[in-house]
């Protein structure tokens, strides 16, 4: 095989690989009423997030305006409906605004996510419990 065909069929391949690839795109609007339990901050938030279900990587963005405060810190939690509490599941390691990650998923926490079992929150000193909180919603 000549240099030509070789490079041809490398891209193929790799151009085929990539059609499988399957990515779940997530989404959640964060605000003081939705926290447990509800409170009257003029905080507000935007939460994006990618899933491959290849890699099992969940990459996300976090923007938000309006906090009581600097952010002590911002969490996934779950598995857990709205109205509920439940531990974390991943930390963002800088909660200042924007935030931007990616974390490895375990099968287990894929089906939490795609069950609507996910939240996330932004905490300050004023809400230490949380200030401003999201469900997380799959984008079809």
């Amino acid at each position: 095989m000549n240099l030509k065909a070789i490079t041809a069929a490398a891209m193929l391949t790799l151009a085929a690989g990539a059609a499988h690839a399957t990515v779940l795109h997530f989404g959640a609007a964060l605000k003081g009423a939705s926290e447990v339990p509800p409170n009257a901050t003029a905080g507000r938030g935007e939460l994006t997030a990618d899933l491959d279900t290849d890699t099992k990587t969940l990459t996300y963005h976090v923007t938000y305006v309006g906090l009581t405060g600097p952010a002590t810190g911002a969490h996934f939690h779950g598995p857990a409906a709205p109205g509920v509490d439940a531990p974390v599941v991943i930390a963002a390691k800088d909660p200042a605004s924007p935030i931007d990650g990616s974390a490895q998923l375990t099968d287990a926490q894929i089906a939490d996510l795609k069950g609507g079992k996910w939240y996330f929150n932004v905490h300050t000193k004023a809400t230490p419990a949380g200030e401003i909180r999201g469900q997380l919603k799959r984008n079809f």
